[in-house]
C-alpha cells in the first residue's frame, strides 16, 4: 500500500489539477456507464415491445432502474479503480486516473463505490427484485471473481469479465418481464457477452506492451497475435449464430445483427492478410464499437417504433 501511495504521489506533480466533476467522471467510467445504459434501454425497450406493453405503464420502473443502474455501474468503475490503482500507474491509458494521482483518495472511492452500490441495488428493487438480482450479479462478478480473482492470472480473464458485462440488457428485460425463457433475454445475453471477446482482444493487442509491463495475462500477451486472431474469429461465428435468436422476434433486427456480425468476421479475415496486428486491432477496436451501437440503437428503434407503424 505504501508503495502506491509514493506512485500517487510522484505521479500527482505533473498532473494538471482537475475539476470535481472530472474526476468523478473519471472514477465512476463515466463513458462506461453510458453504453451499458444503452444496452441496458436495448432489454428494456425489446421486453416492452415483446409484450405489447406501453412505456408509460412501466414508466416508475424505468425510471428507477435507469438510476439504479447507473449507480451500480458507476460502483464497479469505483471498485475496479481502486482495486486496480497499482497496474494502472503502470500503463499509458490508465496512468492519470484520479486514483492514481491522488486527486482522490483511495478511503474516498471505496465509500462512494459502497455508497453508490446500495443506493443502485435499491433503485433497482423498487424497479422490481428480478432486476436487482441481475444488477447485483453484475457487480459481484466485476468486482470478485474478475477484478480481484481472475483478472490478473488467467488469459480467460476477459471472458469471467463477459458474464458481468453483459447484465445491463439483462437489467432492462427483467425491470418489464419475468420471463427469463423468452428468446429475446436469450438473445441479448448472447450477443453481448460474445460481443466482449473480440472487442477486448483488440484493445490488448493495441496495448500489448502496458498489459505486459503490468503483469496482466491477456491473451495477445501470453498467446500471441496468431492465437488471438483465431480465437477472435470463432467468437465471431458464434456471433453470427447468435443473430438467429432474434428470428422468431423481428427479421429487421435479425437481418442488421446478422450482416454486423458477417462485416466483422469479413474485416477480420480480409485485414489479418492486408494489416500489422497495430492496424487489424485498431479497425477491429472501431468496427466493434460501430456493431454494438447500432445493434442496440436499432434494437432500442425498432421496438419503440414498431408498435406505431405495426411492424
Amino acid at each position: 500500500m505504501q508503495s502506491n501511495l509514493k506512485i500517487d504521489k510522484s505521479i500527482q506533480k505533473t498532473i494538471p489539477k482537475q475539476t470535481l466533476a472530472k474526476v468523478l467522471a473519471e472514477t465512476f467510467k463515466i463513458g462506461i456507464i453510458k453504453s451499458n445504459l444503452i444496452a441496458m434501454f436495448a432489454g428494456l425497450t425489446l421486453a416492452l415491445y415483446t409484450n405489447h406493453i406501453s412505456p408509460l405503464e412501466k414508466l416508475p420502473e424505468i425510471i428507477f432502474t435507469t438510476i439504479g443502474s447507473a449507480l451500480v455501474i458507476g460502483a464497479a468503475g469505483a471498485f475496479n479503480n481502486w482495486y486496480d490503482r497499482d497496474i494502472d500507474s503502470i500503463m499509458i491509458r490508465t496512468k492519470n486516473r484520479p486514483t492514481v494521482t491522488g486527486a482522490i483518495q483511495s478511503k474516498t472511492t471505496l465509500f462512494l463505490g459502497v455508497s453508490m452500490a446500495l443506493l443502485g441495488l435499491t433503485a433497482l428493487v423498487i424497479a422490481t427484485p428480478l432486476a436487482a438480482l441481475f444488477g447485483f450479479l453484475g457487480l459481484f462478478f466485476y468486482v470478485f471473481p474478475y477484478t480481484i480473482w481472475f483478472k490478473r492470472r488467467t488469459i480467460y480473464n476477459t471472458e469471467i469479465g463477459s458474464i458481468s458485462g453483459a447484465m445491463p440488457p439483462l437489467i432492462g428485460w427483467a425491470a418489464i418481464t419475468s420471463d427469463l425463457v423468452h428468446p429475446g433475454f436469450f438473445g441479448l445475453y448472447a450477443v453481448t457477452i460474445l460481443w466482449q471477446m473480440p472487442h477486448f482482444y483488440a484493445i490488448a493487442i493495441r496495448k500489448h506492451d502496458e498489459y505486459k509491463a503490468a503483469k496482466v495475462p491477456m491473451l495477445p500477451v501470453i498467446k500471441g497475435f496468431k492465437r488471438t486472431y483465431i480465437q477472435t474469429n470463432i467468437y465471431l461465428i458464434a456471433l453470427i449464430a447468435a443473430s438467429f435468436l432474434f428470428v422468431s422476434l423481428s427479421i429487421s433486427i435479425l437481418l442488421v445483427a446478422l450482416l454486423l456480425s458477417v462485416v466483422w468476421l469479413t474485416l477480420s479475415i480480409v485485414g489479418y492478410k492486408k494489416m500489422t496486428p497495430e492496424k487489424w486491432a485498431k479497425a477491429m477496436f472501431i468496427f466493434s464499437l460501430n456493431h454494438i451501437t447500432i445493434l442496440f440503437a436499432t434494437i432500442i428503434f425498432y421496438s419503440l417504433l414498431a408498435p406505431f407503424f405495426k411492424l
